[in-house]
């Protein structure tokens, strides 16, 4: 397999805005004020497969959005018709060097690099501070499901479709669907999709909960997750993402513990103040930009 999305320099010129321009994904920002900014993936022309530039790219420009404390909420979307057609197959046709044909074993350890830093960068949504939500329309398949099952918060318009396409290549889906799905959708519900490869619409997405709503259009659903991203952009929400994701692989000992340490920190902030006051003179708060 080539490594080139390990080695490759990433390469962006700095626009009059300040935003990084890609090859396999592009960031905007619908209006100045707006601390909602969308990243799409932008690789229209193949369904938005994603490339060996993704997944150099893609931690990168999360990582960015993150540390960027004009971002509050971010979109993940898809240019063009769909969301993600699944992994680029140019990736999966492995190249393995002359040297490493008499050494299967290290061939194996290099693809095992190979997966693990494509799991990294699927990882970047979790360890992103800011909430990700998934506006999804068109194929959502394979390493598409993947991303979509790592953000927050997953919509979805009525004529989307999905699929945990790996068992049709001969593999195990090996991003995160195979983890992330079952405490979603439930063991059973996981495990029947990702054995048997099928596709599934977007109002039985709903069903499954992989989905909190189904939107009847596309301009339907950009508008309604544009106003719930608004939303939560007023709040502060970071330390809540943080304590779920924690809670989700915890005991519940642990877990309250975690809260106990992460809000004994918040408490000293000038937020709570600030949401009091808010609160006594019937205003909106204006918490800590981060």
């Amino acid at each position: 397999m080539e490594s080139s999305f390990l080695h490759d320099p990433l390469r962006f010129k700095q626009t009059s805005e300040m935003e990084e321009t890609y090859k396999s994904l592009q960031i905007k920002q619908r209006s100045p004020d707006s601390r909602v900014f969308y990243l799409y993936l932008n690789n229209p022309s193949r369904g938005n497969a994603l490339s060996c530039h993704f997944f150099t790219e893609f931690p990168a420009a999360v990582a960015s959005l993150d540390q960027n404390p004009d971002v509050a909420v971010i979109i993940l979307a898809g240019a063009g018709k769909h969301f993600c057609s699944g992994i680029d197959l140019d990736i999966l046709n492995p190249t393995i060097p002359s040297e490493e044909s008499t050494a299967p074993g290290y061939a194996a350890e290099k693809l095992r690099r190979e997966i693990k830093a494509m799991q990294r960068a699927v990882n970047a949504i979790e360890e992103c501070r800011k909430p990700v939500i998934a506006s999804i329309h068109g194929a959502c398949i394979g390493g598409g499901v993947d991303i979509a099952a790592a953000c927050d918060i997953r919509y979805c318009v009525k004529s989307a479709f999905f699929s945990v396409k790996e068992v049709d290549m001969g593999l195990a889906a090996d991003l995160g669907s195979l983890q992330r799905l079952p405490g979603i959708v439930g063991f059973g519900n996981a495990m029947e999709l990702a054995l048997t490869g099928r596709s599934f619409t977007g109002p039985e997405a709903k069903e499954l909960g992989l989905v909190s709503r189904v939107f009847g259009t596309k301009q339907d659903m950009d508008q309604g997750v544009e106003s719930i991203a608004a939303e939560i952009a007023a709040l502060a929400v970071v330390g809540t993402k943080r304590v779920l994701l924690q809670s989700r692989n915890s005991t519940l000992d642990q877990a309250l513990d975690y809260v106990a340490t992460w809000n004994s920190a918040a408490l000293q902030t000038k937020d709570v103040g600030e949401a009091i006051a808010a609160h006594v003179h019937k205003r909106k708060p204006l918490f800590a930009k981060i």
